[in-house]
């Protein structure tokens, strides 16, 4: 599979940006931010990354630190691991802001908490500058073909300029709220998939046991009130036992962490969702950590 696939892109103006983070979503995100023409700076922590992204995408360059990226930037994306990855690539004497002009824009992609996006448009706010968080959905395929999610936290006039830019690797581009609602809508999204990646586990695996053919059964579930993107995008990988792609279950594991700790700050009870969570951990102990997260079923074979 190709890291990039072109897409028909809309028309904005030009913009100098920066992209922090080429891993499995940021490489082929800023792979779109060059295909659509804006200029783009890299920064990744293994500079050979950086270096294989620009011979992809020549005529747009790397720095050697975040600081270095920002510099001349416009608009400053980031898509890093966690909190912590966040906290080193935007803040410190290397960091994104320490280099950033005034007036100039963050916008991260990291699936993060809401307390750190909340740090970090303080932070941002202090310098003159004006951050967005908006974390992504569609996984790898969704990046590689430019039809991501996009749910942002931030001010009005912040998205607003964000949007035209960010939709060269997105289908919907939306404001949520004020800053930290971009994560706390990522965190529904990670909710609603674990409740339904373990309930389609459940079907599948009772269906094989009762001696169905799982395909055919998939096919007409598919048509009614059963039908979910995990059932036409998993189902049939399922049945196959195949789970060598897209959303690992350590990235899930950590999304079901940040939401576990929001609920017990906001008083939320989510006890499938805390249930789901061990589920994967017990994928982790069976060696499934970079395992979609499909592999639920294989708890239950």
């Amino acid at each position: 599979m190709p890291r990039t696939n072109p897409k028909t892109y809309e028309t904005s103006t030009p913009a100098k940006v920066a992209f922090i983070g080429l891993g499995v979503m940021g490489y082929p995100m800023a792979g779109h931010l060059a295909l659509a023409g804006h200029h783009v700076t890299v920064y990744n922590r293994n500079p050979a990354k950086a270096k294989d992204w620009c011979a992809e995408f020549p005529g747009h360059a790397s720095a050697a630190t975040p600081r270095e990226a920002a510099q001349a930037a416009d608009m400053v994306f980031c898509c890093v691991g966690n909190d912590d990855d966040l906290r080193a690539v935007m803040l410190g004497a290397d960091g994104a802001l320490a280099g950033v002009k005034a007036g100039a824009l963050l916008i991260d992609h990291t699936t993060a908490s809401a307390n750190v996006a909340r740090e970090l448009f303080a932070a941002a706010n202090a310098k003159g500058v004006h951050f967005v968080d908006a974390p992504v959905s569609g996984g790898e395929a969704g990046a590689i073909n430019g039809m991501l999610t996009v749910m942002c936290g931030g001010e009005a006039a912040a998205f607003e300029r964000a949007k035209p830019v960010g939709m060269a690797f997105s289908k919907a581009f939306t404001l949520m709220g004020d800053s930290g609602a971009g994560q706390l809508t990522k965190m529904v999204n990670q909710i609603c998939i674990a409740g339904l990646v373990q309930a389609l586990s459940e079907g599948i695996a009772f269906g094989q046991k009762a001696g169905l053919n799982m395909e055919q059964v998939l096919d007409v579930i598919g048509k009614g009130a059963a039908q979910s993107w995990q059932m036409d995008n998993r189902g049939k990988t399922m049945v196959a036992d195949k789970f060598d792609f897209g959303f690992a279950v350590d990235w899930m594991r950590k999304d079901l962490g940040l939401v576990m700790d929001e609920a017990k700050r906001n008083g939320s009870r989510v006890p499938v969702t805390a249930l789901v969570d061990q589920f994967y951990a017990d994928v982790q102990a069976m060696g499934g950590n970079r395992f979609d997260t499909s592999s639920l079923i294989k708890r239950l074979r």
